[in-house]
């Protein structure tokens, strides 16, 4: 099993289809960190809206919907300062088995390093800015969580988590991904760190879980970076679980594929999430670096096996 056929290296086709333009021309204007589920007859995404660190970072989380998973309707905006956060990052949306809908945001502490994982609940999409709020993932002084992969499989919960420690001043960038569990996806249970930097590597300084292909077996796609100078810039590659027995807590190895790169500017390729698609194809989507050093949001629709 190799990255090509998991990984489709349209992702990095100039011709992908732009589904969220940059909010702006130029490096620091980004529209991405999203993720995406298929529900109601159709893809329902989440992204966030960052500007340059001199005006804000991430400012705005929207929720959109789209019949053809290209062209997208805004249904839904949070602005950060409702949360009395410093920014956003990637957001989760998800149809709540039984009916409702949450959406997980990212927030960060402001004037420190610190994340925390907070969610919203509401009967529909459009009310989900006014619904109810949970802290679900609080993290502490020892370490930062952020930027869930949330998956909902036979009435059971799981999260891949993104966990930045703060224990060396200077080094908060570094990052790695941590396996939880739920029975109802705001009370977790935290099973232990699954991916890890590889020295020496293209992810020597972080290994992010991005979007889980499959459960069994365990497939997933994941970000990270070599340098603490490449962060904002990571590239993508995939995970495989290395113990079936454990099913989705199942640690991860890499494989040895290039990870895919923007071919442009700061080459980042990052935050790519996966929506299996009724017919069995499966739509793509990634936050992609472009010549002048901004992020578009784009896509790719990968057809159905065989």
């Amino acid at each position: 099993m190799s990255a090509p056929s998991l990984l489709p290296a349209a992702l990095t086709d100039p011709s992908a289809a732009v589904a969220v333009p940059a909010p702006a021309p130029g490096a620091g204007n980004w529209s991405g960190a999203a993720s995406a589920t298929w529900a109601d007859g159709a893809v329902h995404l989440t992204y966030r809206v960052r500007r340059p660190l001199t005006e804000g970072r991430g400012v705005t989380t929207v929720v959109a919907r789209s019949e053809d998973g290209v062209r997208f309707t805004t249904v839904a905006e949070v602005h950060r300062d409702a949360f009395g956060a410093e920014s956003f990052e990637r957001p989760v949306v998800v149809a709540v088995p039984g009916g409702g809908w949450r959406l997980y945001l990212s927030c960060a502490t402001p004037g420190s390093k610190h994340w925390w994982i907070e969610a919203l609940d509401a009967p529909t999409v459009e009310q989900l800015p006014a619904g109810r709020r949970t802290v679900v993932l609080a993290g502490d002084d020892r370490v930062a969580v952020k930027d869930p992969v949330v998956v909902v499989d036979d009435g059971r919960w799981h999260a891949w988590v993104c966990e930045h420690p703060l224990d060396v001043p200077g080094h908060e960038d570094r990052m790695s991904t941590a396996y939880y569990s739920s029975t109802d996806g705001l009370v977790w249970r935290r099973h232990g760190p699954v991916l890890a930097p590889r020295d020496g590597s293209w992810d020597a300084r972080g290994a992010r879980v991005t979007a889980v292909l499959s459960l069994a077996p365990l497939v997933v796609l994941y970000d990270g970076r070599p340098r603490a100078e490449d962060n904002w810039h990571e590239t993508t590659g995939v995970a495989l679980g290395t113990d079936p027995a454990l099913g989705p807590a199942s640690p991860l190895r890499a494989t040895d594929d290039e990870p895919l790169r923007s071919p442009d500017s700061d080459g980042a390729l990052r935050y790519v999430s996966a929506v299996p698609l009724p017919d069995g194809s499966v739509r793509y989507y990634a936050e992609r670096a472009r010549p002048d050093g901004a992020h578009d949001l784009v896509t790719v629709l990968a057809p159905a096996a065989g």
